[in-house]
């Protein structure tokens, strides 16, 4: 893998993403890929701080399994990574960062454990009381020597041996620096030489203090043991929960380093597919500064990359394999990742540097050979080869790398080469599974443009390079004339097809320029569509509303106890109705008395003509009058007789039906002709007037009502409207 990185110029890019690990990891993440990459997408959504430089704990694991003593250094390691947690546990985060976040239960033996230590790792001293006193002690006797010192250094008899004023702490010792010859005025131990040629000297009038301090120290340290034991035996019933924490936070800590890295250099996240396809849009190799991004579409088996010396082909062949690379192991880059597709492969391989040196003693191309002979033992991987036709005959290369690209493919190879073999190429040129791209040279500047051309084959431009590098014109033009008349109007003919090219390019370009503007347009059309629809059905919510105000209304009028009472609740209903508007198309109908109408639902009669406008119709046995504008003609001029209970139903507003001093065979016959005209007219409920009596009559109608097919359900009559003596019945 260091190998690859190193060909594919991805050293720097690889060493500043692996900075963003808390601890060393593998560039690979274990497990499911779909699954950590879910996470890492999740986990970019928020803004958190980085988790703090944590070691491996593998010998952490291994000490409390074997029930060691830890140090404080090797608890603090677990303290920061639990710490951690805690803290984007404690953030109460939704989704599933969140249901990761709440399988860490912290056991209150560990922040017995935890307490002790404050955030930058020391022990918190002032929760032991001996501890507190100790420190209080070496304190003074610091202070003690502290004092010394400086009367020493204000001595007029060590004046003149003084180098300088301060007291200097070398080899863990509190000295003083002074010239030679001091002996018969200071009395210590020389610790150290200064580059001058001075000495380090430390008095013996602080050892006193010295012992002190360091026999308290021994006392400390004591202390300090015996909590580092309680707090490894603690941890040591903590074993589950400290191996759950450190697989975790290993599994964390590569998510979290993608993400933070990502957005340090603005970079996109990609995983690869589960497919060969690589479909490349603005990708930019992280070796280059201020490059041209990269668009390049390599769903075939085989891509070809021929034109200009110096034009980018390597560094194209590069960025194909390193975005593979890249999105196997989930490596931030700069790509448009909603244009972009890259596959997957087992392994990608690279031959591109020349295998030729002092010590291998090899020539190029048995170098190249060997090289191709390890890429056959491989199955489903991305092969990169630069300059494929380096250090032998074109002509017999050309066949021969053509069978060998030809068993590639056969294998499940995906191969991307560069060659200046134009024979090699026209050979591969008439396979569907081929792709050709040419680096385009700009003619009028004569230097490279850095940007590629799929379909064709490119011109080297050898030439116009050598004149570009330095190459006398003189030595230039006799090259030409070597070269012959024919090969240069091949290489004229591959510089039109280039031109015709680009110029079809620009074409595209505007082509798909005016499709993203029509693309533009029926969005916007579909959004106006769409925003139309909902007001529409706004509308018909608020419609629907008005009429069920107005049904409410026209029911509480069928409830009400008179002529007058109903038509008032009907006025009021029929206020309640929604304004209606004019019909948009005016009709040029004509009637005249005794043509056959339709009104609304029904049919009737013109019995009567007041102008053009204004009609009296007669429907079922009842005359109304309306406005012409809403009839219309109809060929049924059969007109239907009235009935008596028609017209009794009439008179008493079509509502009720009174069966007092009927026989009950009688009040059957009447109260059948009774629901048919109401039914007729309509009405969805009515009233039927029985009586108390001695019950027969009641029971004789409660029977027919039941029976019924029209009948949805009825009920005793509220007590201003009759009682037990009546039936409201819903048809």
């Amino acid at each position: 893998m260091e190998l690859l990185i190193n060909q594919l110029d991805l050293n720097e890019h690889i060493e500043q993403f692996q900075s963003f690990f808390s601890r060393e990891h593998s560039l690979y993440i274990e497990g499911d890929q779909e699954l950590h990459f879910k996470y890492i997408k999740s986990l970019d959504k928020l803004e958190f701080k980085a988790p703090p430089k944590v070691s491996d704990f593998t010998n952490i694991k291994n000490h409390l399994k074997k029930h060691g003593v830890l140090n404080f250094e090797q608890i603090f390691e677990i303290v920061k990574v639990v710490r951690y947690f805690r803290y984007f546990k404690n953030r109460e985060l939704d989704g599933i960062i969140g249901e990761w976040m709440s399988k860490f239960i912290i056991d209150v033996k560990f922040t017995e454990v935890e307490k002790y230590f404050t955030n930058d790792g020391k022990f918190e001293e002032n929760l032991d009381e001996t501890l507190f006193g100790l420190s209080a002690r070496i304190q003074e006797h610091r202070n003690n020597m502290s004092g010394a010192l400086k009367r020493m250094m204000s001595s007029s008899k060590l004046a003149g041996y003084l180098v300088d004023t301060q007291v200097h702490f070398i080899n863990n010792e509190d000295c003083l620096l002074v010239r030679g010859g001091f002996n018969h005025v200071l009395k210590g131990a020389v610790v150290g030489r200064s580059t001058g040629g001075f000495f380090y000297v430390s008095p013996d009038s602080i050892l006193k203090s010295k012992e002190q301090i360091r026999f308290i120290e021994q006392e400390r340290e004591a202390i300090f043991y015996e909590y580092a034991k309680e707090f490894s035996a603690k941890l040591a019933e903590l074993q589950p929960f400290i191996n759950f924490i450190d697989k975790e936070f290993t599994k964390f800590d590569n998510y979290q380093a993608r993400v933070l890295f990502a957005k340090s250099k603005n970079m996109q996240l990609v995983k690869s597919k589960n497919d060969s396809r690589i479909v490349l849009s603005g990708f930019v190799h992280p070796a280059l500064h201020n490059a041209k991004p990269i668009t390049v579409d390599f769903t075939k088996n085989i891509l070809m990359i021929t034109g200009v010396n110096a034009g980018g082909k390597t560094m194209l062949l590069k960025s194909i394999l390193a975005s593979a690379f890249m999105a196997k192991y989930i490596i931030p880059m700069k790509l448009d990742e909603h244009k972009s597709h890259i596959g997957s492969f087992k392994s990608v391989l690279a031959i591109i540097d020349d295998p030729q040196n002092v010590k291998n003693d090899i020539s190029t191309f048995a170098g190249r050979m060997q090289e191709f002979s390890r890429i056959f033992s491989e199955s489903k991987a991305l092969v990169g080869v630069d300059e494929i036709e380096l250090g032998t005959d074109s002509d017999e290369a050309a066949a021969l790398f053509k069978v060998i690209l030809d068993d590639l493919i056969k294998r499940g190879q995906k191969v991307v080469v560069t060659t200046h073999h134009k024979r090699l190429a026209a050979l591969m040129a008439d396979r569907d599974d081929v792709e050709l791209m040419a680096a385009i040279y700009d003619e009028e500047q004569r230097k490279p443009t850095y940007e590629f051309m799929q379909g064709i084959i490119g011109k080297s431009y050898a030439f116009e390079t050598a004149s570009r590098y330095g190459i006398n014109n003189a030595i230039v033009k006799e090259a030409k004339a070597v070269y012959g008349d024919n090969s240069e109007k091949l290489s004229l003919l591959i510089e039109r097809g280039s031109q015709l090219e680009r110029e079809l390019k620009q074409k595209h370009k505007k082509v798909d320029d005016k499709l993203e503007e029509l693309r533009l347009k029926e969005l916007h059309i579909k959004e106006t569509r769409e925003k139309n629809l909902k007001e529409l059905e706004e509308q018909k919510a608020a419609l629907k509303r008005s009429y069920d105000v107005a049904i409410s209304e026209a029911k509480s009028a069928a409830k009400a106890g008179d002529t007058k009472a109903i038509h008032r609740a009907m006025d009021k209903a029929n206020k309640k109705l929604p304004p209606q508007k004019e019909e948009l198309i005016k009709r040029h109908e004509k009637f005249k008395v005794g043509d056959s109408v339709k009104y609304h639902s029904q049919s009737g009669l013109i019995i009567s003509m007041k102008g053009e406008k204004d009609a009296t119709i007669e429907v079922d046995g009842m005359r109304v009058r309306v406005k012409t504008k809403h009839l219309k003609h109809t060929q049924i001029q059969k007109i239907k007789p009235k009935t008596d209970v028609k017209v009794q139903v009439e008179k008493k507003a079509g509502l009720k039906c009174d069966l007092h001093g009927m026989r009950a065979d009688e009040a059957c016959d009447e109260l059948d002709k009774f629901i048919s005209n109401a039914l007729i007219n309509g009405w969805d409920e009515i009233i039927i007037y029985h009586g108390i009596g001695t019950g027969k009559l009641s029971f004789a109608v409660k029977n027919f009502l039941i029976a019924h097919p029209s009948v949805k359900k009825f009920e005793d009559a509220p007590q201003h409207l009759g009682g037990f003596g009546a039936k409201i019945v819903t048809l």
